[in-house]
């Protein structure tokens, strides 16, 4: 089933950003190449990213910005995984 949505150009913005900051963490950049992954394309999210995204959901050691990344690739999931 192709996948109709697209990371916003907002959130490829964002995770452009995060990409080239030296400050940013490792799960920043994974979740951040996953948003860009996504971005004009009908690709949608991995299981492994589905999974990693939805941790950092559930966390409470996550700031508002890799909170976003993880949301924004959970939005692209398969729905009937």
């Amino acid at each position: 089933m192709q996948n109709s949505k697209q990371s916003s150009s907002k959130m490829a913005s964002l995770a452009s950003s995060v990409l080239t900051d030296d400050g940013s963490s490792k799960i920043q950049k994974t979740l951040a190449g996953s948003v860009l992954s996504q971005a004009g394309t009908s690709r949608q999210t991995g299981a492994e990213m589905e999974s990693i995204a939805s941790q950092v959901l559930q966390s409470d050691k996550y700031n508002d910005t890799t909170k976003s990344l993880a949301a924004s690739v959970l939005s692209q999931a398969n729905k009937q995984r």
